[in-house]
């Protein structure tokens, strides 16, 4: 049977990270939720690829997709969306930051809603260095400003919304960096949910300041242009033919 959610984790040298963050989501998820966890391997040259094809070996849930080369976050993620089973789908970090634990309030929401929404995670406690808080609200004040999406932490990239969602969005690099206002876009729904950021466990960031903010600019200006250039989508239905009412019989017929 396909699982109904998959945990989508790009990664980039994470190597150490692996192991504790598959066990957290199979102590979260295991009798919650029929899962997979797919993690793309975004051109590692550490032992991240040998550390999950190890874990993998024991655990059919677990699956791996090696992109060719190195090609960024967003990229990463829509190729595991094109390969996921589930159909909703929960996007992590692969540095155990975003708390598995997490993952099953983030469910109860979106089902909650009723209606095809995404669910996204917002940071409380940030563990990062205070330049780096101060770099990612300037970045979430300039974002907020530009788009009024109401979010006030995108750079948070712990989410759930289905796969169908995920895939009909605009695609382009920096997609994830502008979820709530894309989904927006499409008319559904955003649930925010506060959850309690991490310390990172090994690794370095592969982020920093100008994919905040500078780089970001150039993307926020893309994502103002299909806001403004979104048209009313008229609903559709199928017509059948249908057989014509026969004419009455004339006078005396069948007598």
């Amino acid at each position: 049977m396909s699982p109904r959610l998959t945990v989508l984790i790009p990664v980039r040298n994470e190597a150490g990270n692996i192991a504790p963050l598959v066990a957290e989501i199979e102590a979260a998820l295991t009798g919650v939720v029929e899962f997979e966890i797919l993690y793309v391997n975004d051109g590692s040259t550490d032992g991240t690829v040998e550390e999950i094809l190890a874990l993998a070996g024991t655990r059919p849930h677990l699956r791996l997709l090696t992109l060719d080369a190195n090609a960024g976050k967003a990229e990463a993620l829509r190729a595991g969306a094109r390969a996921a089973r589930g159909a909703l789908i929960t996007l992590m970090d692969g540095d155990g930051q975003n708390d598995p634990a997490y993952v099953p309030r983030l469910l109860a929401a979106h089902d909650a809603a009723g209606a095809p929404v995404l669910v996204m995670a917002q940071r409380l406690g940030r563990k990062d260095t205070a330049f780096k808080r101060w770099q990612s609200r300037l970045a979430n004040g300039v974002r907020k400003r530009m788009l009024g999406d109401a979010t006030r932490d995108a750079g948070c990239g712990f989410a759930l919304l289905p796969r169908d969602v995920f895939l009909a969005l605009p695609q382009f690099d920096g997609l994830h960096r502008f979820l709530p206002a894309l989904v927006k876009r499409e008319r559904l729904g955003v649930v925010f949910v506060d959850v309690r950021d991490r310390p990172r466990q090994a690794g370095v960031s592969k982020y920093g300041f100008f994919d905040r903010l500078w780089v970001g600019i150039d993307d926020m200006l893309g994502v103002m242009w299909l806001i403004r250039r979104r048209k009313r989508v008229p609903g559709a239905r199928e017509m059948t033919g249908v057989s014509p009412v026969p004419p009455p019989a004339p006078p005396g017929a069948g007598a």
